[in-house]
């Protein structure tokens, strides 16, 4: 999977950008928005499980708190927007690029990921647990504390991404490059990085821990 990728959009860059109209309302359960931009909201403990979100824009939105459960997120842009402690577990995201972002404390089990891009974001203690990530880059992003365990990625990418304390317990991995990030600071899941693609300098780095994992005893005569 190629490192090169395009630059961030801008808000005036997305397709439908033309076509937006602000948000005014409230968010609730099951609710459907289409072509709207949210512009410095911010929503504490917001309940919209289950909500569609389709082309729609995100500026200098913070969601702090609240619940957004199975919601599906459909050709969506982020830009400069703050996601803490957030309940995002199952949600669908399919053609969604985040720029500049914060997450920190989300919820993030067993949601669904596909042509997804991050750009420039930090992630702090996000729960990735059992999610599917198909098609997904993290560029220059900041993963900590971030938990993959047991997901399963296809043709993800982490360029210039520092990765600090991620787990990759039980993770299943099909052609994810790891070659491109600035540090691989995986805390556990050695023995999953079955999949996986590193540079040399990257296994010379990481050996002393694969091989602890792989129960590979190193001494020296």
């Amino acid at each position: 999977m190629p490192h090169a990728l395009p630059p961030p959009r801008d808000l005036g860059d997305l397709p439908y950008a033309e076509y937006l109209e602000r948000f005014g309302g409230r968010l609730t359960p099951e609710a459907v928005h289409d072509t709207l931009h949210f512009d410095g909201d911010t929503f504490e403990d917001a309940d919209s499980g289950s909500a569609r979100f389709a082309e729609c824009a995100f500026s200098s939105v913070t969601f702090s708190g609240g619940r957004l459960r199975r919601a599906r997120f459909n050709d969506v842009w982020l830009h400069t927007s703050r996601l803490v402690g957030t309940d995002l577990a199952e949600t669908d995201w399919l053609d969604a690029e985040v720029v500049s972002g914060s997450l920190a404390g989300l919820e993030m089990f067993g949601a669904e990921l596909r042509r997804v891009t991050f750009h420039q974001c930090k992630f702090d203690s996000v729960n990735f647990r059992a999610t599917t990530l198909r098609d997904v880059s993290f560029r220059d992003c900041l993963l900590r504390d971030v938990d993959f365990g047991g997901a399963a990625l296809t043709d993800v990418a982490f360029p210039g991404s520092d990765l600090d304390g991620v787990r990759f317990e039980k993770v299943r991995l099909e052609r994810t490059d790891l070659r491109g990030a600035v540090r691989l600071g995986i805390t556990a899941g050695y023995d999953s990085l079955r999949g996986a693609l590193i540079d040399n300098a990257q296994l010379v780095a990481i050996a002393p821990m694969l091989a602890q994992a792989l129960g590979i005893t190193v001494r020296d005569r």
